[in-house]
């Protein structure tokens, strides 16, 4: 890893330290586990995953990538995290899936392999990163005409501080203290705009919904205030 990649090293450590307990469903972790089929939900509404090359950016311990395999995608999973890589590894060969984990950047990635993927999924990364925006070309440039590109974010507005922060990291413990900084979180007009400076269209938006009273997830059209899904289209050549 270099100074010159787009990445924040006490994000990378952070995570990196926790990556043991990446696949407990009880753990820091559990709500990955419990979005993911909602994520799963998302994408398949907008692609076909059987005998697709997927690139999963950011891709951590696996959770979505093991989704994407299961649903009949090949998948490439890439981040910077070697912790997070060898969890990723190892819960794959136990389940039987064949991933190709590697360990770098997506603007490294795009310079070696642009236009190879069919699609390209980048779930709760974007705020992690220095620069969102440089993430979002490499993305683009990922991904072949008429492919489809996936984020995942939270949204810049009192609702998702007062939710995805006070709430679930202090109140309700549902993710480590400290994942999130307010400050880094993205509006969707932010989003709108870096990807369609890199050539890609909108195609939709979801929100994913939290009810306290259920304990459950959900996908909602109307509610973008906090967590959100977004995917755009590689116009045809």
């Amino acid at each position: 890893m270099t100074t010159a990649e787009n990445v924040h090293e006490h994000e990378i450590e952070k995570f990196g330290a926790q990556a043991d307990r990446w696949w407990d469903p009880r753990g820091e972790f559990k709500t990955l586990h419990a979005v993911n089929p909602l994520r799963l939900q998302f994408i398949r509404s907008y692609a076909e995953l059987p005998e697709r090359q997927v690139l999963d950016v950011g891709c951590g311990g696996g959770i979505l990538s093991e989704g994407l395999a299961q649903a009949g995608a090949t998948v490439t999973g890439i981040d910077l995290g070697r912790e997070l890589l060898a969890v990723a590894r190892a819960h794959a060969e136990t389940g039987g899936l064949a991933i190709d984990y590697r360990l770098t950047s997506v603007e490294a990635l795009a310079g070696q392999q642009p236009a190879s993927f069919d699609h390209v999924t980048c779930m709760e990364m974007l705020e992690h990163v220095p620069d969102p925006a440089s993430v979002v070309r490499a993305c683009a440039q990922l991904v072949k005409p008429g492919g489809r590109v996936f984020f995942s974010t939270l949204n810049r507005k009192l609702k998702a501080y007062l939710l995805a922060i006070v709430g679930a990291e202090y109140l309700l413990n549902m993710i480590p203290r400290g994942t999130h900084d307010f400050s880094t979180f993205i509006r969707p007009s932010e989003l709108d705009h870096w990807a369609r400076a890199a050539g890609l269209e909108l195609l939709g938006l979801d929100g994913v919904v939290y009810s306290p009273f259920t304990g459950q997830f959900s996908l909602s059209r109307r509610d973008l205030d906090v967590n959100y899904l977004a995917v755009f289209a590689k116009p045809e050549a």
